[in-house]
């Protein structure tokens, strides 16, 4: 049916039938994702075995130990940088609250009119 479908989707009289693009998917039933739990492994397990894996190839690429169940691997510490703005984000606020202001004045004198 592939075979077929694909070979009949070269065909100028066949363009607007768009079957080459899903060729593919003849004789399939249901959505890619969808599996039996009894049958098939659960996308979960496959997603975390993916990130065990991830993280084993990191710590051998920058020799790492690996952290066990009851470790905390600290990479870096925290320090207090400042609060507030910069002088540059400083001016960018400025900029937009009358930016906003004006907004405001120009909706509400249409408003009264």
């Amino acid at each position: 049916m592939i075979r077929t479908c694909w070979d009949l989707g070269a065909r100028p009289e066949f363009a607007g039938l768009r079957l080459r693009p899903w060729a593919h998917m003849l004789g399939f039933r249901g959505h890619f994702s969808s599996k039996s739990r009894r049958y098939s492994t659960r996308l979960l397990d496959l997603r975390q075995a993916r990130t065990a894996h991830r993280a084993k190839q990191a710590r051998e690429r920058y020799g790492l130990p690996d952290p066990g169940e009851e470790t905390t691997l600290v990479l870096a510490h925290w320090r207090f940088a400042g609060s507030g703005y910069t002088p540059g984000e400083a001016v960018l606020a400025e900029q937009l609250r009358q930016r906003i202001e004006l907004a405001r004045k120009i909706a509400a004198q249409r408003t009264a009119e």
